[in-house]
C-alpha cells in the first residue's frame, strides 16, 4: 500500500518507460511506517502541533510530520520508528477492536478533544477540485459508479491550521453493507460539485478500503439527510459510529445529497429511478401492435369479414398481408355480395388454397360454371358450398362439385332457374355424406331428380322446397322412406296434399314442420303427423286456410314436445287461443297474426291461462284494442305482444339504445 501513496507514484510506469537509462528514483512513502497503520489526513487550517503524548505506552512517542501538508504519522521524537518500534506498534495495532482504541492509539488528547467537537461533518470543507472523478468498484457481483472520496496533499507551511477535519482508515472498522440495487450507473453529485453536509458517518472509521479484499465500502446512492447529522455534534465519534445502522445510509456511511423527495426508507437514487422510467416510457413509444405474438393478430384479424381483410387489413404492411393469407383464414370463405368476385378469382384461391371447407358465393353475379369447376377441382375438402340467386349457374357446377368433392355435406343453391334433375342425379351418385340441402325456388326440378336425390343420401337430415311446381307427392313420398334421419322438413308453396304428408309420419326424428301454402291440407292429416312424430317441436302452418279451432285444440293436447305454432292467417278464432291456454304447457311461441276473427277475449284467455307462452303474434288482429293490448303488457311482463304499435315502440327504444335521437330542429 506504501508504493501506492509514494511522492512519485503517479506516472511512475510511464516515466520509466521513457527514462530507463536514468536512475530510478527512492519511492519515500508518505507513511514512513508500515503500510497496515492508520494515517490521519489534516486541512489547511487544522491547528495541531506535535505532541510528545500522541502514542500513549510507547516510550512517550509523538506526532511527526512530514514535509508534505496533510500526513502525520506516529513517531519517537521526531524521529522515524525503528524496526523493533513499528513491529511492537503492528502487534498491538492487530489487538484493538474497538473505535475508542483506534482513535485513542492514533491521536493525541488535543487531537482527539477537536476531532470530537467536529461532529460526523469531516469533509464539507475539502475544496471540490479535490474531489476525484467517481471510481467504478464491485459489490455483490454488480457494477455501480460511486465517488471515493481521496486525500489530496496541498502544499503548506507547517502543520498548523484552522480546519481540523480528518479521515481516519484503520483496520477495526466494519461497516454494514445493504444489498445494491439492480439499476444504472450513478455517479454522485451534491450542489455546487461537492459534498455536502457529507462526512464520513462516525469519524474515523466509517469509510475504509479492504485492501484485503479490495472492495471499496462506500455509499451505492446519495442518502437522506437524517437529524442525527445535527444533533452529533457534542456527541463522541466512537458512539456514532457504533449506532450505525443502514438507515443512516447505504452500506452504513453518512454520505447524502439534497434531495427534494428524501426519507429515511428510500435510500435508492430516485434521479437513477426517473432515468430508468424514462428510459421504460421511450420504450414502449416505440412499441406497436406488431410485437403481439402471431398468435393473437391472427384472433384479432379473424374478426373481420374477408372484404375487410382483402382490401383493408392486408394493405397496412407485408406483415398483416402474410397473416391475411393464412390458411386458416381460407378455410371458410365468405364471398357473398361481392360483385367483384369472378372467376378468375376463384381460380386464384383454388390454385392457392386447396384446404377450402366452406364458401358462399351468394350474389356473386360474376361467377359461372368455369369458376366453379375449377374450385370443385382444386379443393377436394370442401364441404359446404352456398349459392343463393346465382341464376347464371347451371348444371356443370353443380356436378363438378358432385364429382371432385365427395365430401360434401352442405349444398344450399336457392334460387338457381338453370339447375335440373340431371345434377340432383349426380349428388344422389356421388355424395353420399350430403346432410343439408336447399332447393328453394330452383323450378327446373322434379320429382325425378329428388327420388335419385333421396336415394342416394341416405344421411338427409334437413330437406328444404319452397315453390318448386314440379314437385309432388311422390318425392315426399321418397324422402319420407329413404332418409330416416330427416330432422327439417319444409315444403312451402309445392303442389304437395295430404296423401304426401302422410307419409312424414314414418320421420320418427322430425322437429321441424314447415308446411305452409299447401293447398289441399287438412286437419285430419296435420293432427296425424302431431300424434305420430313426438320429437316435434316447431310447426308451421300459416297461410292454409282449412285449419281450423278443432284441428289447433287437438295440436295443443297432442303435441308433448311442440315449443312454436304458427298460425297466420289460419281460419280460427278465441276457441283456438283459450284451447292453447288450457292444454298445453310447452308452447311458448303462438303467432295468430292476420287472424280476423280474434278478439280481446282470446288475448287475454291465453295470457290469463298459459304458464310456458312468451311470444303472443296479433299483428293485423283488427279486433283487439291497442288498449287492451297496452294493459296486457302491463300485466304480462313475460309476454311479448306483438302488434302494429308494440313493434313501433319496440324499435324506437332500440334506435334510442344505440345512441338514434330524434330531429329536434326547429321548423320554419
Amino acid at each position: 500500500m506504501g508504493h501506492l501513496l509514494s511522492k512519485n507514484g503517479y506516472r511512475l510506469k510511464k516515466r520509466t518507460r521513457k527514462l530507463h537509462h536514468r536512475k530510478k528514483k527512492k519511492r519515500n512513502c508518505f507513511l514512513q511506517l508500515p503500510c497496515m497503520l492508520c494515517f490521519i489526513v489534516h486541512s489547511n487550517s487544522s491547528g495541531l502541533d506535535d505532541d510528545s503524548d500522541h502514542l500513549d505506552g510507547v516510550n512517550g512517542s509523538g506526532c511527526r510530520h512530514s514535509s508534505i501538508t496533510g500526513i502525520s504519522v506516529p513517531g519517537v521524537g521526531g524521529v522515524g520508528i525503528g524496526a523493533a518500534a513499528a513491529s511492537k506498534l503492528a502487534e498491538r495495532y492487530a489487538t484493538l477492536a474497538s473505535p475508542e482504541d483506534c482513535s485513542k492509539f492514533l491521536l493525541s488528547q488535543r487531537e482527539l478533544a477537536i476531532w470530537e467537537g467536529q461532529g460526523r461533518s469531516l469533509l464539507s470543507a475539502v475544496p471540490a477540485k479535490l474531489i476525484p472523478p467517481p471510481a467504478l468498484f464491485r459489490t455483490a457481483g454488480v457494477s455501480v459508479t460511486v465517488p471515493v472520496p481521496i486525500p489530496v496533499p496541498v502544499p503548506v507551511s507547517g502543520c498548523n491550521s484552522n480546519n481540523t477535519e480528518m479521515v481516519c482508515k484503520r483496520k477495526c472498522s466494519e461497516v454494514q453493507r445493504c444489498t445494491p440495487c439492480k439499476q444504472p450507473r450513478c455517479t454522485f453529485a451534491a450542489p455546487d460539485g461537492g459534498l455536502e453536509n457529507g462526512g464520513v458517518g462516525g469519524g474515523a472509521g466509517e469509510a475504509a478500503s479492504n485492501s484485503e479484499t479490495g472492495h471499496c465500502h462506500l455509499p451505492l446512492c446519495p442518502l437522506p439527510s437524517t437529524s442525527s447529522s445535527a444533533s452529533s455534534a457534542s456527541s463522541s465519534s466512537s458512539s456514532s459510529s457504533s449506532s450505525s445502522s443502514p438507515a443512516d445510509g447505504c452500506c452504513g456511511l453518512g454520505l447524502h445529497a439534497d434531495l427534494p423527495h428524501s426519507s429515511d426508507s428510500s435510500p435508492c437514487c430516485l434521479h437513477q429511478y426517473d432515468d430508468s422510467q424514462t428510459r421504460s416510457f421511450d420504450a414502449a413509444d416505440h412499441l406497436s401492435i406488431n410485437h403481439l405474438p402471431s398468435s393473437i393478430l391472427l384472433k384479432v384479424l379473424s374478426h373481420l369479414t374477408v372484404k375487410e381483410r382483402c382490401l383493408c387489413a392486408s394493405l397496412v404492411c407485408k406483415y398483416w398481408r402474410d397473416l391475411c393469407l393464412d390458411f386458416q383464414f381460407w378455410k371458410q370463405i365468405d364471398l357473398s355480395g361481392l360483385q367483384q368476385v369472378n372467376d378468375d378469382l376463384l381460380v386464384k384461391i383454388a390454385s392457392r388454397r386447396q384446404n377450402v371447407t366452406e364458401i358462399n358465393i351468394s350474389d356473386c353475379r360474376g361467377v359461372h360454371d368455369h369458376g366453379v369447376s375449377s374450385l370443385a377441382s382444386h379443393c377436394p375438402g370442401l364441404q359446404k358450398y352456398t349459392a343463393y340467386r346465382c341464376k347464371q349457374l347451371g348444371d356443370s357446377s353443380l356436378a363438378s362439385l358432385a364429382k371432385y368433392c365427395p365430401l360434401l355435406v352442405k349444398v344450399h343453391v336457392g334460387n338457381q332457374d338453370k339447375l335440373t334433375d340431371e345434377a340432383l342425379k349426380k349428388l344422389g351418385e356421388q355424395c353420399s355424406e350430403l346432410r343439408d340441402i336447399h332447393l328453394g325456388q330452383c323450378y327446373g326440378i322434379s320429382d325425378d331428380g329428388m327420388v335419385a336425390l333421396a336415394r342416394g343420401c341416405r344421411k338427409l337430415q334437413r330437406l328444404y322446397l319452397q315453390e318448386n311446381k314440379m314437385v309432388t307427392d311422390q318425392s315426399v313420398r321418397a324422402v319420407a322412406e329413404n332418409c330416416p334421419e330427416l330432422q327439417f322438413v319444409g315444403f312451402m308453396g309445392c303442389p304437395v296434399t295430404s296423401q304426401g304428408v302422410i307419409h312424414l309420419t314414418a320421420l320418427r326424428h322430425l322437429n321441424v314442420l314447415d308446411l305452409r301454402h299447401i293447398s289441399e291440407l287438412n286437419n285430419e292429416t296435420v293432427m296425424e303427423v302431431v300424434r305420430k312424430c313426438r320429437n316435434l317441436s316447431s310447426l308451421n302452418l300459416c297461410l292454409n286456410w282449412s285449419i281450423n279451432d278443432r284441428c289447433v285444440e287437438i295440436i295443443a293436447k297432442e303435441g308433448r314436445s311442440l315449443k312454436e305454432l304458427y298460425l297466420v292467417s289460419c281460419k280460427i278464432t278465441d276457441h283456438a287461443l283459450i284451447a292453447i291456454g288450457q292444454y298445453s304447457s310447452t308452447i311458448e311461441t303462438v303467432d295468430a297474426g292476420w287472424c280476423k276473427d280474434i278478439t280481446d277475449q282470446g288475448a287475454t284467455q291465453i295470457a290469463q291461462s298459459s304458464k310456458s307462452l312468451r311470444y303472443l303474434g296479433l299483428m293485423r288482429c283488427d279486433k283487439v284494442n291497442e288498449e287492451t293490448v297496452e294493459r296486457l303488457v302491463v300485466q304480462y311482463p313475460h309476454i311479448v305482444f306483438s302488434t302494429v304499435m308494440q313493434d313501433c315502440k319496440r324499435t324506437l327504444e332500440r334506435a334510442y339504445q344505440m345512441g338514434w335521437s330524434p330531429n329536434t330542429s326547429n321548423t320554419s
